[in-house]
């Protein structure tokens, strides 16, 4: 933010641009919202709101995300939950700008500290004359401290006398999202319309409670404490495409069903899993499925089944899940059978860090099978870049019959984007196998050329049907212990990506060369 508000505290002291410099003046009786105020111009603004995991805290997060996004500005978030099922600690950094967004930023012009860890913890984070926005029913800031401006609140009782003791403190998240939507000049009719879409398969009490949370949030008279308010410059587009916002894994989700991909299996893993559930939830309207496994070994051979019949299948998990996958994908070098493995890394080895950021399974992605099993492994850039590969693995993998490794990470998994609409009528493909006959002599691994299978039920015309196996094998698929057919078709399998290797473009290098 350009410049800093003007509060008066509660203790009677008044802090401005220069805190050191501030006064002591006299208390003095709340003044009414004033009518004449304008609100202040800005360009970017970084939000963090740290509270615990039951807060509620990443829905709110969200809500500010998206909005940005429908609101034609550039946006980027940053969230941390503890691994505990008891929940803990835990933020959401949203970073709003009006030009181009390029991380989430370091240091936060606006905290809102739901706890007394929460403004302990965080409050370093603040740049120095930025705003505190606290719970002064769970908060005791040091006032004395003139670095920034402090606007107390009581949260917790408000929204309480908001929503009725029954809610309790149910409800403060959006109690707060009003507030920020006030104090930033935010469309509220279009965050209302967000909480009616987010809540609006449940039970009607609670859209209204929400509703009523974030109402008595917005009507709050801020004005009283903070006497300076935001409004985020519109700069136009330069693309003059309508933009969509989404996190990573549902990028890379939604890339997969636009390139083509109806069929996966997987099981549940941090921080996979909302993949599996998006597409679980999606496939079925295109014809698919996608099926829970009982373990990763069940999980990636049911994929490979779906390969097999001729229907590129996905599917996917963290580290821990990709080691139990090995053997699998091993056959599915040996065999030659398209497949999209996800690894949506985070912290290891073990069960590690399930919830923190760590890239660490580059090795593993690369050469993590027994034998010689070369493989494709591509990275995404950003939450854009998910949707996007998502459609260049499912290209590789059909094109080149070999498994293609996708590696993201919990920062990208649950980072908040937005980006222009991809241009899905060109993009999406028909993912029907091709039943046609094939002639006479048909043979799936000919050495001079790129496997290709051809889905079961296929006619051949000469009725010599081949085998597809994970042993060694010739020509036809049949079994094989020659030493020479062994070298020929390992050469075989690591000259199709060389090949591949060939029409990639050279990747552009950041720092030193």
């Amino acid at each position: 933010m350009n410049d800093t508000p003007v509060v008066t505290q509660g203790n009677g002291a008044t802090a401005a641009n220069s805190p050191s410099t501030a006064t002591p003046a006299p208390t003095a009786s709340p003044a009414p919202d004033r009518a004449d105020l304008r609100p202040e111009s800005i360009q970017d603004a970084v939000i963090r709101l740290a509270g615990n995991s039951q807060d509620g805290i990443q829905t709110a997060g969200a809500f500010l995300a998206r909005l940005a996004g429908r609101s034609e500005h550039d946006v980027m978030t940053y969230m941390t939950i503890p691994a505990t099922i008891s929940g803990g600690p835990s933020i959401f950094q949203v970073r709003i700008g009006s030009g181009e967004v390029l991380s989430a930023g370091d240091e936060a012009d606006f905290l809102v500290a739901f706890y007394q860890h929460s403004y302990q913890d965080h409050l370093d984070f603040l740049k120095e004359g930025g705003v505190l926005l606290y719970d002064s029913d769970n908060v005791e800031p040091n006032l004395d401290d003139k670095r920034f401006v402090y606007v107390g609140v009581p949260i917790t009782g408000l929204t309480v006398e908001a929503l009725g003791g029954t809610a309790k403190d149910k409800g403060k998240n959006i109690f707060v999202l009003g507030l920020i939507a006030k104090i930033f000049n935010l469309d509220g009719d279009k965050l209302k319309k967000l909480i009616t879409e987010k809540f609006g398969g449940k039970d009607e009490s609670i859209v209204n409670t929400a509703l009523m949370a974030f109402q008595a949030g917005y009507a709050y008279p801020v004005g009283n404490v903070l006497t300076k308010h935001y409004r985020f410059e519109h700069i136009p587009r330069a693309s003059g495409r309508a933009q969509i916002t989404m996190d990573g894994n549902q990028a890379l989700a939604y890339g997969l069903i636009a390139a083509g991909v109806r069929y996966g299996a997987g099981y549940p893993i941090t921080p996979w899993s909302s993949i599996m559930e998006t597409l679980r939830r999606e496939l079925p309207k295109y014809g698919g499925i996608f099926v829970q496994a009982e373990d990763e070994l069940g999980a990636v051979s049911l994929a490979l089944g779906f390969s097999y019949s001729g229907y590129l299948a996905v599917t996917g998990s963290a580290g821990p899940g990709i080691s139990l996958k090995t053997e699998a994908i091993g056959w599915a070098s040996m065999a030659e059978i398209p497949l999209i493995i996800c690894n949506i890394q985070r912290g290891g080895p073990s069960t590690g860090l399930p919830t923190n950021v760590e890239q660490s399974d580059l090795h593993q992605a690369i050469f993590g099978s027994h034998g010689d099993s070369p493989r494709v492994v591509l990275a995404a850039a950003s939450v854009e870049d998910c949707f996007y590969i998502a459609i260049e693995a499912a290209r590789i993998a059909r094109n080149y019959s070999t498994p293609v490794f996708i590696l993201s990470d919990t920062s990208l998994a649950t980072r908040i984007e937005a980006f222009d609409e991809p241009d899905l009528p060109k993009l999406m493909i028909d993912p029907k196998p091709d039943l046609t006959p094939r002639q006479g002599g048909f043979k799936p691994y000919d050495l001079e050329r790129i496997t290709q299978h051809i889905p079961p039920g296929t006619r051949i015309l000469d009725g010599k049907y081949p085998l597809i196996g994970g042993l060694e094998h010739d020509e036809m698929g049949h079994p094989t212990g020659s030493p020479k057919l062994h070298m020929a078709m390992t050469a075989k399998r690591r000259n199709k990506l060389r090949k591949l290797a060939e029409e990639i473009p050279v990747p552009e290098i950041y720092g030193d060369q």
